[in-house]
């Protein structure tokens, strides 16, 4: 194991009623509180009523900002600014999945900053200050709840870019499964494959001794795989909910990074480049590229693929090669994405090879894809031909 110092200061709030917690969690009263949400499904399950109803209870002066997109556009995080700023917002609360905390984190910093927030996603100003956050969330998938990841799409420049800071950590993000209830079996889906590629990605890291950490992800693929189908079949089940929400965000607030190199995301960045073009749900091009990432990654060294295979799929050794073991793993996790309704292929979005070297060239817009193995532009164009 590596040395590892492990700080995540976002209270977590976790089960039914929780919302009454609220106005204890925003710290004073007679805030101004900008709520930030996505399309209004909040407002016909019953989250906003909830949501309203405790900020009321707080005396906060409410204020909004509706249509945050599934892939959050720059032009929306600079309404929210601008809301921010004329009308002295106080605190931020996201109310929804991962792409409204996303916003709303860059939001919070941009809401502190004087020029182009795309500067601080690009990293070509330093991120200073920012407005506090909360979350109530509604969509189990990212982990951005308990985390200081944001992703950001210009749709201008037609990038997607994922950035961190310490400072946009939520003070407090409160999970009611009942809360995701009304998600539609194909968001529910997409939540899936997000979750277990969080996981997938730390797994695949190069540091030695980490049999605590390997397990922590081992156990929690063949929980979603167990899991993940039979709240497909019961979408309104308060077990399986709670049990994907958990999952979601552990896989990705810091805990299966401890003392490893942190994995590797480079799926992650193809997916990004990928949706920066066609705005394909995140969930979705993951599924259809890590499976591939996994085959092309396994021809240099099936090791780790290997034991994915055997540790988390049950799969065979005996009588065969790393190498075929190692695929054998490699299709179980792409035929157990498939079999929840997941998209396999690019063609299933109507994406063909015509943008690939634009798709390449986005992909490296930062330096350094990849860690348990350093892609270069070869080996991104060599998954997207497998995934066509």
């Amino acid at each position: 194991m590596n040395t590892f110092l492990q700080n995540n200061p976002t209270r977590l709030l976790f089960g039914e009623g929780q919302i009454q917690k609220l106005p204890e969690e925003l710290g004073q009263k007679g805030l101004k509180v900008l709520v930030v949400y996505g399309g209004g499904s909040i407002k016909r399950n019953g989250v906003y009523n909830d949501v309203i109803r405790e900020l009321k209870n707080a005396e906060a002066s409410v204020f909004e900002l509706s249509g945050v997109e599934p892939n959050p556009r720059l032009s929306t995080v600079q309404r929210g600014i601008d809301i921010c700023k004329s009308e002295g917002i106080d605190f931020l609360l996201a109310v929804g999945g991962g792409s409204v905390i996303d916003c709303t984190k860059a939001i919070a910093v941009g809401a502190k900053y004087d020029g182009n927030p795309w500067d601080l996603i690009t990293q070509q100003a330093p991120i200073e200050s920012a407005l506090p956050i909360g979350t109530v969330l509604t969509l189990a998938a990212t982990g951005s709840e308990m985390n200081p990841v944001s992703v950001i799409t210009n749709w201008v420049t037609k990038d997607k870019l994922g950035w961190e800071s310490p400072l946009v950590f939520p003070t407090f993000s409160i999970l009611d499964p009942t809360y995701t209830y009304s998600v539609p079996r194909n968001q529910t889906v997409y939540g899936i494959v997000d979750s277990m590629s969080h996981a997938l990605e730390h797994y695949f890291h190069r540091t030695e001794n980490t049999p605590v950490i390997d397990g922590f992800i081992e156990s929690i693929l063949r929980t979603a795989i167990d899991n993940g189908p039979k709240l497909l079949n019961q979408l309104d089940s308060y077990k399986y909910r709670e049990t994907m929400m958990y999952i979601s965000t552990t896989a990705f607030n810091g805990t299966l990074m401890n003392g490893t190199d942190g994995g590797d995301w480079a799926t992650h960045r193809i997916e990004h480049a990928i949706s920066a073009i066609y705005d394909i749900p995140h969930g979705g091009g993951l599924a259809i590229l890590f499976p591939n990432w996994l085959e092309h990654v396994l021809e240099e060294d099936p090791s780790r693929v290997k034991q994915l295979a055997t540790n988390v799929f049950g799969i065979e050794e005996e009588g065969k090669s790393d190498k075929e073991v190692a695929r054998e793993g490699a299709k179980a996790l792409r035929d157990f994405w498939n079999s929840l309704g997941a998209p396999s292929r690019l063609a299933d979005y109507n994406i063909d090879d015509k943008q690939f070297d634009s798709i390449t060239v986005k992909t490296f817009i930062k330096p350094g894809v990849g860690t348990y193995k350093e892609l270069d532009a070869e080996s991104v164009m060599d998954i997207l031909k497998r995934s066509l």
